[in-house]
């Protein structure tokens, strides 16, 4: 499921939609499946019977108490965080029923880096840290699917939109320059009685009543 896109400003592309790596899942991923054959391996060696049938339900009962918390969340957390870098913020999503979000306008962000240890660069993963300006504490974003791209991607999606803010302020700055010049218009009001009377000068230099 990707990103929503209901919660974009016009004009506003999502350039790259992430989620934490897919190695953050394994672990949880394998757990099932041991778990899953376990189970299938006591309904087969138990007897069908009574007593049997008692400890395939408490092998059940212990397949979902383990489970849940060892393999849905994981995997629910992992797919409900969402890491969203846009032409004019990054965006982050967490959280399964209680959502949490920030965004850092690229305008307020001062620094990109990252950081990759020595299994990062084997499976293509890293950490982000986006230092912003203000009050706003930094954002650590951790197990990004090729974090050195994401941060050549941040910092020109930075760089674009510094200038397009330039662009902006000299347009405005440029409109508001043509107005000044602009002769003030007359203001329409009507002619007045002593003005019609006044004499009108023709073009031969003779004087002709109104």
């Amino acid at each position: 499921m990707g990103f929503p896109e209901n919660v974009l400003a016009r004009g506003e592309r999502v350039e790259r939609d992430l989620h934490p790596h897919w190695l953050t899942v394994v672990v949880p991923t394998l757990l099932g499946l041991l778990l899953s054959a376990a189970c299938v391996w006591i309904a087969v060696v138990t007897p069908d019977d009574d007593t049997g049938n008692r400890i395939q339900w408490v092998a059940v009962a212990v397949l979902v108490v383990v489970a849940i918390p060892a393999v849905v969340v994981p995997y629910l957390r992992w797919r409900t965080t969402h890491y969203v870098v846009t032409s004019h913020r990054v965006m982050v999503r967490r959280g399964i029923l209680t959502k949490t979000g920030k965004d850092i306008t690229l305008s307020k962000i001062t620094d990109v880096s990252f950081q990759q240890t020595l299994l990062d660069r084997m499976i293509g993963s890293g950490s982000l840290h986006i230092e912003s300006a203000g009050d706003s504490p930094d954002e650590d974003l951790a197990n990004i699917p090729h974090s050195n791209e994401v941060q050549q991607l941040v910092n020109r999606l930075i760089d674009e939109d510094d200038l397009r803010r330039r662009s902006h302020v000299r347009e405005d700055f440029a409109v508001d320059e043509d107005e000044e010049l602009l002769p003030p218009e007359p203001p329409d009001r009507p002619v007045l009685a002593e003005e019609r009377r006044r004499p009108r000068r023709l073009d031969d230099g003779s004087d002709q009543p109104l």
